[in-house]
């Protein structure tokens, strides 16, 4: 009876799976996201980002993509940081293997997160986006990672792109600390 409760007790001590993420933004917008992470909706993904938030990756990238009405783009650990060549920003991921789509019934609605991918459906890896306004085209053709619960206001003072692609001109805002959250 003893070992039992001692393994419970064990298991109980052990690493409690993540279920968020705190963004520092810094630039045009000033302050701290919050997002719930969906691990039942898509484990795969949400594993991937909170490793890499937990690794420091995140730190230092930029909002590379933001188109407005629509989305913020960042997380490209590879060319997305602070400093460097913006003109590859969005071309870039970790060196993580991509991962395979975790479609689900989820809407696109204003604060949800998705994950970025080119045209395979299989190609996402480290970079996200958080939706301004509602994007239901998305729905059911990129995954759903979570949802922000506090900080819309700072989302929604991202620095702009410009053009259809919406890269950011000059300097663009920039995650400065990701942190996992429990």
């Amino acid at each position: 009876m003893r070992k039992a409760l001692s393994l419970v007790a064990l298991l109980a001590a052990g690493p409690a799976f993540a279920s968020g993420l705190e963004v520092q933004v810094e630039g045009e917008a000033n302050g701290t996201i919050k997002i719930d992470l969906f691990e039942d909706v898509a484990p795969k993904h949400v594993e991937q980002i909170t490793a890499l938030a937990a690794e420091g990756q995140y730190d230092g990238v930029v909002f590379h993509r933001v188109i407005e009405g629509f989305m913020a783009q960042t997380g490209d650990v590879e060319f997305g940081r602070i400093g460097g060549d913006m003109s590859y920003a969005g071309r870039g991921g970790s060196s993580r293997p991509d991962l395979p789509a975790e479609f689900s019934d989820l809407a696109f609605d204003r604060g949800v997160v998705g994950m970025a991918r080119s045209q395979s459906p299989n190609s996402a890896n480290s970079q996200f986006f958080i939706m301004f306004d509602a994007g239901h085209f998305l729905n059911g053709q990129y995954t759903v990672v979570g949802k922000v619960t506090e900080g819309m206001d700072v989302v929604d003072a991202i620095k702009r792109g410009a053009g259809n692609n919406g890269s950011v001109i000059g300097q663009p805002d920039a995650m400065t600390k990701v942190t996992v959250t429990e």
